[in-house]
């Protein structure tokens, strides 16, 4: 096992890491930019080092700093969180040039689930379902115009690269495709200095299904059960729920196996994510792959009672699956709300001095959070300054929980997003389990229909 390792993040996923480490026994090194001076992931960690101002292209996207503090401090393992680093094969590479063990999976599993194209051809030869679409990037508008006639619209022009949604076009008919490719190619070049962009079928209400892996260096790979991930803006998810309202059990399985298969196919090592759209009719299609812990892994470390963070480091450190399985049960349901400094109507980014901060507790409470009273949300980085869950019986349970918690939570001096949340807990149709990536469109329109 590891002596000492140097978490490559910030926030919340940074005191995660840690709080793992020091269960295993294991020393840790936070880095840190201006910015962040006052953090709690630097304050609890056993070692601190500064790598640069707080521009991330400064500092937590700063290979060089990164490699120098792990160096300096004698670490032997890097965890890179999620974001920023930790799906950079590059990094990977340089880190073990200097002998630093990655923790995560290998540069080839990143890279060929990086490239969305790739990764399309990847689980279709390996049989795992993909929706209708290109034989990898599109080589020009008469022959992306030949396909979508082929595969009927609408269709979803994407960026082979990157994600996030960017480098993304819904066409719903021919005559929108020639600009919707067009701004798509422009888009993914800017973001991500990849102009390629393929072409498959889009479903226009599917739910969003993933899948959590764990695969160790032997040959071990097991499904960890499903998340809900249908509520999101601009294909950033808000709620997350596991297990899934509408996934039976068979089901479950199905997908499970699929997702075995797709981690399979790249020799994955570490704990990673396989992402599906899931249609009304009860088909699924392979959509990504997170090669990463996710932001909403604690859902699933709840109705498991595993510890995925712990997992990736023992991983790492050359140990085996001692899970089977059959030892992997769902037990009740857990919800996750992401609690972000934004406005939560115009969700404007609201960074500035949190005054007041109080967190619920009782039962069936957990919260994943950096911030405190006094402290300064940075305007550089992401809104999410925490994610609140609940875990309970049943779904029931579980929201009501939620509904408590959420009006426990006081953050106050900056905008928060807790009343959006607390408005979706009590939407019919969210109780129903009723929802498609189309949720919040739908909520916003019910929302301001007149009583």
């Amino acid at each position: 096992m590891f002596k000492k390792i140097l978490i490559a993040n910030r926030g919340e996923i940074a005191l995660r890491v840690i709080w793992a480490c020091k269960e295993l026994g294991i020393k840790t090194v936070a880095v840190y930019s201006e910015a962040d001076r006052l953090s709690l992931h630097r304050r609890f960690a056993d070692e601190d080092v500064c790598i640069g101002p707080a521009p991330s292209n400064q500092s937590y996207l700063n290979i060089p700093s990164i490699i120098s503090a792990a160096e300096i401090t004698g670490a032997e393992a890097i965890h890179p969180g999620y974001g920023f680093l930790s799906e950079n094969a590059h990094f990977i590479e340089v880190a073990q040039s200097c002998k630093l063990q990655f923790i995560g999976p290998e540069t080839h599993a990143i890279r060929t689930m990086g490239n969305k194209a790739m990764a399309r051809d990847t689980m279709n030869a390996a049989g795992v379902p993909i929706l209708p679409g290109s034989d990898g990037p599109i080589s020009d508008v008469t022959a992306a115009k030949k396909l979508a006639d082929e595969i009927g619209y609408p269709v979803i022009v994407k960026a082979s690269s990157g994600g996030g949604g960017r480098g993304m076009r819904v066409v719903n008919k021919a005559d929108e495709l020639v600009d919707a490719v067009n701004l798509a190619r422009s888009e993914a070049e800017i973001a991500f200095g990849d102009s390629d962009v393929y072409i498959e079928k889009y479903l226009t209400n599917p739910r969003h299904i993933e899948i959590q892996v764990l695969a160790d260096h032997f040959g071990h790979v097991i499904h960890l059960g499903e998340r809900e991930c249908s509520i999101q803006r601009r294909h950033q998810k808000i709620i997350e729920e596991a297990p899934s309202p509408v996934i039976t059990e068979e089901m479950r399985q199905k997908m499970g196996l699929a997702a075995v298969e797709a981690a399979r196919a790249v020799n994955y090592r570490g704990a990673g994510t396989v992402e599906f759209l899931y249609n009304e009719d009860g088909t699924f299609y392979f959509m990504e792959m997170n090669t990463r812990i996710q932001v909403e892994h604690g859902i699933t470390e709840l109705v498991t009672g595993l510890d995925l963070v712990k997992w990736q480091i023992r991983i790492a450190a050359g140990e085996k699956l001692s899970i089977q399985q059959s030892d992997v049960v769902m037990t009740g349901h857990a919800v996750e709300c992401r609690l972000n400094a934004e406005h939560p109507e115009t969700f404007r980014p609201s960074p500035g001095l949190i005054e007041h901060f109080h967190l619920p507790g009782g039962p069936g409470v957990r919260v994943d959070s950096a911030a405190y009273a006094g402290y300064r949300v940075p305007p550089n980085y992401d809104s999410m300054i925490g994610k609140l869950m609940t875990h309970g019986a049943d779904r029931a349970e579980a929201v009501s929980r939620m509904k408590r918690a959420l009006g426990l939570t006081v953050i106050e001096g900056i905008d928060t997003n807790i009343s959006l949340h607390t408005r979706i807990m009590d939407d019919p149709f969210f109780l129903k389990g009723d929802m498609s990536t189309r949720f919040m469109e739908q909520f916003f329109a019910r929302q301001s229909k007149p009583e």
